[in-house]
């Protein structure tokens, strides 16, 4: 609000794919992206993505979400990455970041990385640690199977700052790593429902940014 001092309406981190979705959910489309940040870019395409979790009865730590994010980024490190001065390299461990909301899983996700030589160097931490810093790509792992299974209220879980925290972290892919059964999480109240809708919007926006494989002719 104006009333609250001045707003920074350009970023000079986010690929456009990543700003769009924050601008509309969190920023009134009042946030757009410096020329430069459209030169980012991943062999595996920018924006947001979805990796949808299979599991139940998880709390506080989903060894499930764990092993989807190691096998993703498995597959993305030795890959192209071109930074916003249009440079190119191969993404390496330091490209990443591992965003939870819960200090079990992330002691579940060091012990996973830290057991695979290839993974040791990622930093995986809770929203707090990395507000500030910036990697090309970044997985969130929700954790929890359902809202059943939350140990704190949704105000915990589904908050919009914590979401835009932890994806906003992202130069230039951002990954959410939920169940579906989180996703059709029921609220008691319209500010719950505004919550999980934010959650919501962004598998959303991942499953229609996708890129989509062609198929020969």
């Amino acid at each position: 609000p104006l009333d609250r001092g001045g707003f920074l309406s350009t970023t000079r981190r986010m690929h456009p794919d990543v700003c769009e979705f924050i601008s509309n959910e969190i920023y009134e489309d009042r946030l757009t992206s410096h020329e430069s940040c459209a030169f980012q870019r991943t062999d595996h395409g920018t924006g947001l993505r979805w990796l949808r979790a299979d599991h139940t009865d998880r709390s506080t730590e989903s060894v499930e979400e764990a092993e989807l994010v190691a096998d993703e980024i498995r597959q993305l490190i030795g890959s192209n990455w071109t930074d916003s001065d249009n440079t190119q390299r191969k993404l390496a461990t330091g490209d990443f970041m591992v965003v939870a909301p819960y200090n079990d899983q992330v002691r579940l996700m060091r012990r996973i990385f830290d057991g695979d030589h290839a993974l040791a160097g990622i930093k995986v931490g809770t929203v707090d640690k990395f507000q500030g810093q910036q990697a090309p790509v970044v997985f969130f792992t929700m954790t929890t199977s359902t809202s059943q299974d939350m140990p704190r209220g949704p105000d915990f879980l589904f908050s919009r700052n914590r979401l835009n925290v932890a994806l906003s972290r992202a130069k230039c892919l951002a990954y959410v790593v939920c169940t579906d059964e989180l996703l059709n999480s029921r609220a008691k109240s319209v500010e719950e429902m505004k919550l999980i809708s934010t959650l919501c919007a962004a598998v959303d926006y991942a499953l229609h940014s996708e890129p989509t494989e062609l198929t020969p002719a």
